[in-house]
């Protein structure tokens, strides 16, 4: 079923984000948590397409996305998100950091990925990148799915592709987010500002139609390349 709420203190340039837990006693503690952080919590769902609809009805800048629920599962949710509503980012907030999970939810297009016992610091760090289109995933989280696709065989294909569509400078930075480095490592590295960076990466995910920078580095792993 799916519950709109409003908060106590709406403010104009408030991020606007619906909350998705089967969970009634998760999803009050956490509503109340980011209302103090300033967030406008414009709906609640307890089930991944009660989730869809909100998103058709309500268009949050964020979905703060669970992955096991009854019926329709939080990846499938948030698969069908990103293509209704590729404006609304989804971070996921979940118990499990099995490798599986953590690729499937990816791979669907969530862009950002956190255990539930981070700290609302990190969950807030968390919202906002998600909010312009950014990746903020544990590191060890990270490490993992990368390794994991690193042990499955390369597709030649997909780096022919990256080597007709990047530039030499965009590859180098394709290899240094694969590698797990930040904008600020990366711009310290090729002694470039951090705005280059960041213009360089929406023109990677534009060429490569990527969603983010964790989808990015899977596909660059995926490759071969690095």
């Amino acid at each position: 079923m799916t519950q709109q709420v409003e908060s106590t203190e709406p403010r104009h340039d408030a991020l606007r984000v619906v909350i998705v837990d089967d969970h009634d006693l998760f999803r009050t503690g956490l509503r109340n948590l980011l209302e103090e952080q300033g967030i406008l919590v414009v709906g609640e769902a307890a089930a991944g397409s009660d989730a869809v609809r909100s998103v058709r009805e309500l268009a949050p800048d964020v979905v703060v996305m669970d992955l096991n629920m009854p019926g329709m599962t939080g990846v499938e949710a948030t698969r069908q998100i990103t293509g209704i509503a590729p404006l609304t980012r989804v971070l996921v907030l979940t118990i499990s950091d099995q490798d599986s999970d953590v690729l499937d939810a990816i791979l669907a297009g969530a862009c950002g990925y956190l255990l539930k016992d981070s700290s609302i610091q990190n969950l807030m760090t968390g919202i906002r990148a998600a909010s312009i289109g950014e990746s903020l995933i544990s590191p060890n989280i990270a490490s993992k799915v990368l390794q994991r696709v690193r042990s499955t065989s390369s597709v030649p294909a997909i780096a022919e592709t990256i080597r007709a569509e990047l530039s030499d400078r965009e590859i180098e930075v394709l290899k240094l987010i694969a590698s797990g480095k930040d904008n600020a490592m990366i711009a310290g590295e090729l002694h470039i500002s951090p705005k280059t960076v960041k213009n360089h990466i929406s023109n990677i995910l534009m060429k490569l139609q990527i969603d983010n920078r964790i989808q990015a580095a899977v596909y660059a792993v995926k490759s071969g390349i690095v």
